[in-house]
């Protein structure tokens, strides 16, 4: 009897341990998921905002038939700062951060629970994913994130490349996209988005965890300093973005085909009218320079401010 008890006793107290074991494992992986969230938030912020006028030139570029060079990119900045004054090189910046907190939020938030979803499946940890899944985790988040905000990425597009007077504010931009063209222009160039966003998120992460994994392994110390991150984040930002180019230029040419005078089309003949009228090269890697100068700027903040962020929180709250 005593002995019944006493089993008893044992198992009750195993069950209470199991359940608060679950509760506070629950209670960490809230807090890890709002901590991604909010880190993610911040660094696509600041990333975006730092090297928002190169991006608004690139698009007004990628978007017409004007030949590209760094001396014309450079000479729209002047020419844009002069008639409309120095704020408007942040033009569409408002909708660049509706878009890119959000965005930004959803994919280094997917891409920490696709890492621990395929770690667990490969019997792996986190940074320690072998290469074929690390670039499958970045290849979801991006796909993750682009799904779920796109939008306001047309609706970014359309205020970057249209003067003040066609569109007021960001509603107004969507009031008049579902009033004149109808609500399914607002997922228009979603397809080639997808398509490039998949290497690009891939290839972005892969790297960038990547050249962590080596420096961990080479350096001996278990975490890179910031310029380092920095300097793997602009590695990372240089092959993603080069990869997935040239459906970033279809993806911005079906954006705004509604204000630009181009006809709405699919992928392939959007990209049959840029090769005719540009040529292969200059058409549909229009601005790539450009990329390469803001482009690794913006991922090597962006990685750079995630992963301090990420070490700040959890100093926090431990």
């Amino acid at each position: 009897m005593g002995n019944g008890v006493q089993e008893g006793s044992v198992r009750l107290r195993e069950d209470t341990e199991t359940v608060l074991s679950g509760a506070v494992s629950s209670k960490r992986d809230h807090r890890q998921v709002l901590s991604s969230l909010l880190s993610g938030a911040l660094a696509g912020a600041l990333a975006k905002t730092a090297v928002a006028p190169l991006d608004r030139t690139k698009i007004i570029f990628q978007v017409s038939s004007k030949r590209f060079s760094a001396k014309e990119a450079f000479r729209l900045l002047y020419f844009t700062y002069l008639n409309e004054g120095f704020l408007s090189l942040w033009r569409g910046n408002s909708a660049t951060m509706v878009r890119v907190i959000p965005y930004a939020a959803i994919q280094f938030s997917a891409h920490e629970e696709y890492k621990r979803i395929l770690g667990r499946y490969y019997g792996f940890r986190g940074e320690a994913l072998p290469p074929w899944p690390r670039l499958l985790a970045g290849a979801l988040a991006g796909t993750t994130a682009a799904s779920l905000t796109y939008p306001l990425d047309l609706v970014r597009a359309r205020m970057a490349v249209t003067p003040k007077e066609m569109y007021s504010n960001i509603f107004h931009v969507f009031i008049r996209i579902s009033r004149e063209e109808g609500l399914k222009t607002l997922y228009f160039g979603f397809a080639p988005t997808v398509l490039g966003v998949i290497p690009y998120a891939g290839l972005s992460f892969f790297t960038y965890e990547s050249l962590k994994s080596l420096h961990r392994e080479y350096s001996g110390r278990p975490q890179p300093y910031p310029f380092e991150r920095m300097v793997f984040g602009a590695c990372a930002g240089l092959i993603g973005q080069s990869a997935s180019y040239p459906l970033d230029v279809v993806r911005r040419r079906m954006q705004t085909a509604g204000v630009t005078g181009h006809q709405h089309g699919s992928i392939l003949s959007t990209l049959r009218s840029i090769v005719r009228e540009e040529g292969a090269v200059r058409g549909l890697y229009k601005g790539l320079s450009m990329n390469w100068l803001k482009g690794p700027i913006a991922v090597g903040i962006s990685f750079t401010t995630f992963d301090l962020m990420q070490i700040l929180l959890r100093r926090l709250q431990s």
